[in-house]
């Protein structure tokens, strides 16, 4: 099974790119995130055309929005409200082979990160705090086949970003937020799938700057978007993907797609 995530910030916007990616890399599920559109005007129909007919979204206009589309069909789907804010930020599927799917669009936090001066950084520390409850209650259930992705907005290791030191008080960097979103991995006991095969000595980012004039040549990139795998998917990660060269396409949104394979 083959499935992919991408921050596609704004998919009515950018839809030749979905539809270009979806024929180029034939994912069994795409998980999108900041689609920035209500349910009603999601365009459902060139992705159905595609093949990817089945379609769980979670929108809101103009901000925010989460959506899983897939040729394969959904046995449930469900949002869970893990946002204080009510934001479109979570769409939970399973599918008839018995696979569990959380699909997730972290807060970005604003630029100060300091919760009691910025509102938007208290929330997203409160929704990850959120993620590590929900999953907390269920850790009986890690042996099941379960797999999270998303735009998670934080980059948790040394070399998921381009200085360690420089942007250590940069939001989506900073220490609380690395320490929260760590105790959410740990309290599910996830698998980071990207470093699984990519050592923590490494970098390895899926999401560079709309800011830098030459974003190739600077290289200042952030890896901000996950796929986590739960215990009850041991052994079943076959290969992993970040399409950094899509941050080159034209009008390409600043994230790229992260693609996995495992056998279900």
């Amino acid at each position: 099974m083959k499935i992919a995530t991408w921050n596609i910030n704004s998919v009515r916007h950018r839809i030749n790119l979905v539809t270009r990616f979806l024929r180029e890399h034939q994912p069994d599920v795409l998980c999108l995130q900041e689609t920035k559109v209500i349910n009603e005007l999601f365009p459902k129909l060139p992705l159905a055309k595609l093949g990817y007919e089945h379609q769980a979204i979670h929108g809101q206009k103009a901000y925010h929005g989460v959506a899983v589309i897939s040729r394969l069909p959904f046995a449930k789907t469900g949002v869970q409200d893990f946002c204080r804010e009510g934001h479109a930020r979570h769409m939970g599927v399973s599918f008839e082979n018995g696979l569990e799917l959380h699909n997730f669009y972290v807060p970005a936090g604003g630029d100060i990160p300091d919760p009691e001066k910025n509102d938007k950084f208290a929330h997203k520390l409160h929704f990850l705090g959120a993620m590590e409850n929900f999953f907390g209650k269920r850790k009986t259930q890690r042996k099941n086949p379960v797999v999270l992705v998303g735009d998670l907005n934080v980059a948790p290791l040394e070399n998921d970003v381009w200085s360690h030191k420089q942007l250590l008080d940069v939001v989506s960097h900073t220490p609380v937020e690395m320490r929260l979103l760590g105790e959410a991995q740990a309290a599910f006991d996830w698998t980071d799938a990207t470093r699984a095969f990519i050592p923590p000595d490494q970098k390895i980012y899926s999401w560079w700057s709309y800011r830098a004039a030459d974003w190739e040549a600077s290289d200042r990139g952030r890896r901000l978007d996950h796929v986590w795998l739960s215990p009850g998917l041991k052994g079943a990660l076959k290969s992993q993907t970040i399409l950094k060269k899509m941050r080159g396409w034209q009008k390409a949104s600043d994230h790229v797609p992260v693609i996995v394979e495992i056998d279900v």
